[in-house]
């Protein structure tokens, strides 16, 4: 009994990162201010690509995995990082938010939260 209760232990700790791709990208996408076609485009495939993968429609291939990392100027393990929090949808929603900002207003915010430390 002692094995199967380790088993479902180790079950709940695992983070579905094939689910949590798309988010990730998205978020990471946002960060660098940049549309999912430009991005798709960059980096040499369809103009939909990344929405696709956005969108849990498709996996990237190992080798284009590599091309989003460096065109977001992040090792492969930094794409996952934030995936190990419990919870990500709050982040998604702030950075949607903050990519709409004037880059007046997102200095104001990023005044505001340095200024919470």
């Amino acid at each position: 009994m002692k094995k199967k209760a380790e088993k479902n232990k180790k079950r709940k700790e695992y983070i579905d990162y094939e689910a949590k791709m798309g988010e990730r990208l998205e978020q990471l996408r946002l960060l660098s201010k940049v549309s999912g076609r430009e991005m798709s485009l960059a980096i040499g495939l369809s103009e939909g690509y990344i929405n696709k993968i956005e969108n849990g429609k498709a996996l990237p291939s190992f080798q284009n995995f590599f091309y989003i990392c460096d065109y977001l100027d992040v090792a492969p393990k930094e794409f996952f990082t934030l995936l190990e929090m419990e919870e990500t949808s709050d982040l998604l929603r702030f950075l949607r938010l903050y990519a709409n900002l004037s880059k007046r207003q997102q200095e104001h915010i990023l005044l505001f939260i340095e200024d919470l430390q």
